[in-house]
């Protein structure tokens, strides 16, 4: 498992072998751990024709970025009791009183959908970026002669600045001053980020990155909007120092727990809320290479924030910005600490895709141990009672740990007799310590143990009571394979390996009984290697091994397993399957 440091080399070269190849003029970059900025790096010039290196000071217009500071500014003034979420925007903001919705059956457009880019405007990049310093008299002239919907309020995610811009307004309405000033004053300097502003102006020059777009082989300077209506999207210059203490910001929401608040002006409940799926969006499955394993992404919008579910990394959370003249990218990996901001000076600098990777890169390197869902007090203190039962069933102490249901969804009798079978068959028992305990939910607990001729898979699920019971109390016992079982799954596995001469076929030895589809099983076999890679044979995970075993399968990509069924007398295959096996992205230890 290697350091992190080991890692940033790595980071640095493919942010400047991207800097190079994409042509930016710029680029700065940081990693976050655990609130700090533990690296930072920069190549090319934050100006044309000068040598000036960028660094973690230099300040870049961060665009889209600025929607996650006018969405923590309108909780701020929730939580102080200012505004409500769903309060109708015309509320607040008068000129709006004359929006006529796009159908007689539409709600009033609400701040939350705002937030959440579900009010049924239309996406509007990249007009709403031409739009940054629109003076506000112009603005409220745009919004008192009503706008046009794409889609009726509260249904659709649909990307929108102009919703950002219209939040603006309510902030300075809500907080009685203008929406810069509130920032400032609310959010920027009690974070202490000096360098992050809303006005060019305030940076001094030497630190300012110029914008740029490609002309042919010409820079041309662009990305000069000064602050006007529309600054409460993407008007924020910052730098990675600054933004590195705004993510941090983030991941010191997690895990909720009783410590007081700490310096944060947000509140750590209200940035949790940020960061949760309030408006779900499509799912995607990026394009790939056949022989791939899908990279299925999915997830939604939260308040000012992206929040990507990633089948193998988790939970991911940010926002990219694109303007004129800039593109930038922060994210972050709750379930590690880790994160990462990317800074670049061209128009739309491509800073999410190489981000992204980098980040979900040093998760998958293990070299930062991954926070995981951990059972409750009450629920790991049943598990020593269970085993307890298992082992020597006691009414009495059922009776303690059991809640109601529990007789009622199967009689004491048949449970008690079902216990007793599974001892008669697997007993004694013994922690596994090959495979770990887990937990979905603090409130749910999964164990192996491990007898004398085979595993028993125990699994507890504990109440809401205020002391909490047993709700469900799953046994599974899975007996050792027999040794003909175990000769056929290795025979059918080296079926699946890579690089045979010809198609595999089913061995003329081994007797299929009837029911069995042998041209299913050779189709399964053969794609394997294809989606699988080499495949070996794993541990039983299902089965009384004697007329049936479902067998764990250790793939270099992906998961499966294989399910073999033989009857015991006559030798003959009745069960031959082979299947990927079902995925979700990891549990979030909230």
């Amino acid at each position: 498992m290697p350091h992190l440091p080991d890692l940033f080399p790595d980071v640095d070269q493919r942010f400047a072998r991207v800097q190079r190849e994409s042509r930016v003029p710029g680029v700065a970059w940081g990693v976050i751990r655990d609130g700090e900025l533990v690296h930072a790096g920069g190549a090319g010039t934050i100006r044309d024709g000068e040598d000036r290196l960028p660094d973690a000071g230099s300040v870049f217009r961060i665009a889209s970025m600025t929607k996650s500071f006018t969405a923590a500014t309108i909780l701020l003034l929730r939580d102080e009791g200012q505004l409500r979420l769903d309060d109708p925007v015309a509320a607040h903001v008068r000129e709006l009183d004359a929006w006529r919705p796009p159908t007689k059956d539409s709600p009033p457009v609400t701040l939350r959908q705002l937030l959440t880019m579900s009010a049924g405007l239309p996406t509007d990049d990249p007009w709403g970026d031409r739009q940054q310093g629109l003076a506000l008299d112009r603005f409220a002239e745009l919004l008192a002669a009503g706008l046009s919907f794409a889609w009726p309020p509260g249904t659709t995610f649909d990307y929108s600045n102009l919703g950002y811009g219209i939040l603006g307004r309510v902030i300075t309405a809500a907080a009685g001053a203008e929406y810069r000033e509130v920032v400032h004053d609310r959010l920027l300097r009690p974070l202490g980020m000096t360098s992050t502003t809303y006005l060019a102006e305030d940076v001094p020059a030497e630190r300012l990155a110029y914008g740029y777009v490609r002309r042919g082989d010409a820079l041309v300077r662009e990305g000069t909007d000064g602050y006007g209506a529309l600054a409460s999207m993407g008007g924020v210059y910052s730098t990675v120092r600054d933004l590195a203490s705004w993510v941090a910001g983030f991941l010191d929401a997690f895990p909720a727990r009783d410590d007081p608040e700490g310096p944060h002006p947000l509140r750590r409940s209200s940035r949790r809320e940020m960061q949760q799926v309030q408006r779900a969006d499509r799912v995607v499955v990026a394009a790939q290479a056949p022989d791939a394993e899908p990279a299925v992404t999915g997830g939604g919008y939260g308040f000012g924030l992206f929040v990507l579910d990633d089948l193998e990394t988790g939970t991911m959370i940010g926002h990219a910005g694109g303007y004129p003249g800039f593109g930038s990218y922060m994210a972050w990996h709750p379930a590690t600490g880790l994160g990462i901001v990317a800074l670049g000076n061209l128009r739309y600098a491509p800073m999410r895709p190489l981000a992204s990777d980098v980040l979900a890169t040093l998760v998958r390197a293990d070299a930062v141990p991954r926070h995981r869902v951990r059972p409750l007090p009450e629920t790991a203190a049943l598990r020593p009672i269970v085993d307890g039962l298992i082992d020597h069933w006691d009414d009495a102490m059922a009776d303690r740990v059991f809640a109601m249901n529990m007789d009622l969804d199967e009689p004491r009798e048949a449970r008690r007799a079902s216990v007793a079978a599974i001892v008669g068959d697997l007993s004694p028992f013994r922690a596994d310590g090959a495979r770990p305990a887990t937990s979905d939910s603090p409130a749910q607990l999964t164990w192996w143990l491990r007898g004398s001729r085979g595993w028993l898979r125990v699994s507890i699920l504990i109440t809401p009571e205020p002391s909490p019971r047993i709700q469900t109390l799953g046994l599974h016992p899975v007996g050792d394979p027999s040794p003909a079982i175990c000769a056929v799954a290795e025979r059918l596995v080296a079926g699946a390996a890579p690089g045979q001469t010809g198609p595999w076929t089913w061995p003329r030895d081994l007797d299929a009984g009837p029911d069995l589809d042998v041209g299913r099983v050779e189709r399964e076999l053969r794609a394997a290697p294809v989606r699988l890679g080499s495949v070996r044979l794993g541990r039983p995970m299902a089965g009384d091994g004697r007329s049936a075993s479902t067998f764990e399968l250790e793939a270099d990509r992906g998961r499966a397993s294989l399910k073999v069924g033989l009857d015991p007398q006559t030798g003959v295959v009745t069960t031959a399957s082979l299947l990927i096996s079902e995925r979700s992205s990891p549990p979030e230890p909230w």
